[in-house]
């Protein structure tokens, strides 16, 4: 069982850098791919992007490829979302997802799920 809390988001402008962070209690976070997803207003809740067990390989949506990076330190059961050139289009709320499979991109593939950070891009 893990427990994941996102923090770090919040209003910008068009261009500016975020960090969002995600907590993660329980002994077996080293076991989980983590992933983050965004949902928008009105749509669907979308992959953003995907880090393996070891943190060793990433996989990312093509919309945001090149702009963001996630990482992870198991050790300190975390996951972070470094996300610069932001746009309004990345306007949403961010979740951090647990999930057994590489590389799950769909929300189906995740286990747990954090409760969201907002993320408001202003242009």
């Amino acid at each position: 069982q893990v427990q994941l809390v996102e923090s770090g988001g919040g209003l910008v402008q068009a261009g500016d850098s975020l960090r969002l962070s995600c907590a993660a209690s329980g002994r077996t976070f080293s076991r989980y791919v983590m992933g983050w997803f965004r949902q928008a207003p009105g749509k669907e809740r979308e992959f953003v992007a995907v880090i393996s067990w070891n943190g060793g390989s990433t996989y990312y949506a093509d919309s945001v490829k090149g702009r963001f990076t996630i990482s992870r330190d198991n050790a300190e059961t975390m996951v972070y979302l470094q996300m610069n050139s932001l746009k309004p289009e990345d306007t949403a709320v961010y979740y951090c997802a647990a999930g057994r499979n590489w590389p799950a991109s769909q929300a189906s593939e995740y286990i747990h799920w954090g409760q969201g950070t907002q993320v408001t891009v202003s242009s």
